[in-house]
């Protein structure tokens, strides 16, 4: 069906993301990525998705129509964009190896007409809305993007309730979009009320190397929990917001969205293709898997307490611990705060929690803390033969502060000495 006309895009100027990026830098909780991206984290067998599409099918059929409408028009989408959305398999099909390529063409086969005229691009736009719904949980999808200018590519969602409140009110999750101007970067962002438009919550992504996004695939996440939402690329977390950061606006992230993604030609923000710009091009999506929230990976695994230096505990401060409670060495009691499953999904969890860097950040001396399991870079762990705790987005290692092992020791992360007050006796069995 044709969605509202209110279905659309506000996009920040580029301006805002270099500020936005800039802000990042200094420690304001948003990150401009500059690491070498790691393996995405492993998905456990136990976690089935919610909905999934693998995109299986012959070389030229529809997207399926049970998980996916068409939306058609070309009117601009909010954004003064350039194309006309088409439902034709010239724009959206499979291509009989397990991907959706959805490619927009320099054409107008049917006259249709645009905003501005007669159309001079044709791509495709398709949307959940209707046929699939989640609040929260992990969203992800493996994407290879077009390249060239005033190309736009996007994997997004908008909350499920925009045909009664309108957009921003209704909020909207981009997951992953690129400007063809930046090649080798990619933007994730979050807009509502009073942080929209030119004004979202927003971090960017830069592929090392001077590489570029279209050279290959890659694949872009977001770990959606009730107060916070984390961006990650090929595993690693670049950007996380929470509530705070609306400045008493209010958080609407709180309620089900559906997932789009598309291929945009031209508008305010890529700016129009020009000599440079060859056509047709291409977004090929291998897949796009949701997970319930915690259920991007098993909570099962060996179960007891972890031991360092001086002999004392890995500790929950307090018995009935809020996201932010510190974790800290204490006197080993044999009390529930001090019993971890090691995770086979890679967390390491006690009391319904997950062990986290604070923020998501990879800076020395970032503190340790429980929060809601989110499936996100900041509570993953990986034990070392020499009986490291590594954080694999920071590369850094599960540090007493101090070296001391004092009762109320605090733990954080910090660059991997092999000092004392970094070794680790978890449970194997």
């Amino acid at each position: 069906m044709r969605l509202p006309a209110f279905l659309h895009r506000s996009r920040p100027a580029t301006l805002a993301l270099v500020a936005v990026a800039a802000l990042a830098a200094a420690g304001t909780g948003t990150a401009l990525a500059t690491s070498t991206p790691s393996a995405a984290p492993a998905v456990s067998a136990a976690a089935a998705p919610t909905w999934s599409d693998d995109f299986n099918g012959p070389a030229g059929s529809a997207p399926d129509p049970s998980k996916w409408q068409l939306e058609t028009g070309g009117g601009g989408w909010g954004n003064q964009e350039l194309e006309y959305y088409t439902n034709s398999t010239r724009n959206a099909a499979l291509d009989g190896n397990g991907n959706l390529v959805i490619t927009a063409r320099k054409e107008n086969p049917a006259g249709y007409s645009c905003w501005y005229g007669s159309c001079q691009y044709t791509s495709a736009r398709l949307n959940t809305a209707g046929k699939f719904t989640q609040a929260y949980g992990r969203f992800e999808a493996r994407i290879k993007i077009p390249r060239g200018q005033g190309l736009w590519p996007a994997f997004w969602m908008l909350g499920d309730n925009i045909g009664s409140v309108g957009w921003p009110n209704s909020g909207e999750i981009d997951v992953m979009e690129n400007v063809g101007k930046e090649p080798g970067t990619v933007h994730g962002s979050l807009h509502g009320p009073g942080y929209s438009g030119g004004n979202p919550l927003t971090g960017s992504y830069v592929l090392p190397g001077g590489r570029a996004f279209a050279d290959d695939f890659h694949t872009f996440t977001v770990d959606w929990a009730p107060d916070s939402v984390a961006f990650s690329v090929d595993g690693v977390q670049y950007s996380r917001h929470v509530p705070a950061e609306t400045n008493g606006n209010r958080w609407v992230f709180d309620h089900p969205f559906f997932t789009i993604l598309n291929v945009a030609v031209g508008g305010g923000w890529p700016g129009s293709p020009d000599g440079s710009t060859s056509f047709p091009q291409q977004m090929v999506v291998d897949y796009v898997h949701v997970y319930a929230q915690g259920g991007s990976g098993g909570g099962s695994g060996p179960t007891g307490q972890i031991t360092g230096v001086g002999g004392k505990c890995v500790d929950v401060a307090g018995a009935n611990p809020a996201n932010g409670t510190a974790v800290q060495l204490y006197d080993c009691n044999g009390t529930a705060a001090q019993r971890w499953t090691v995770g086979t999904d890679g967390t390491i969890r006690a009391l319904g929690k997950c062990m986290d860097v604070s923020a998501g950040s990879t800076a020395n001396g970032a503190t340790v803390q429980l929060y809601d399991c989110n499936g996100s870079g900041a509570q993953r762990w990986t034990y070392t033969a020499a009986h490291d705790l590594v954080n694999p987005q920071a590369n850094k290692c599960l540090d007493a502060t101090g070296a001391s092992s004092a009762n109320g020791t605090r733990l954080q992360i910090w660059d991997c000495t092999g000092g004392a007050n970094q070794k680790w006796t978890v449970p194997t069995a």
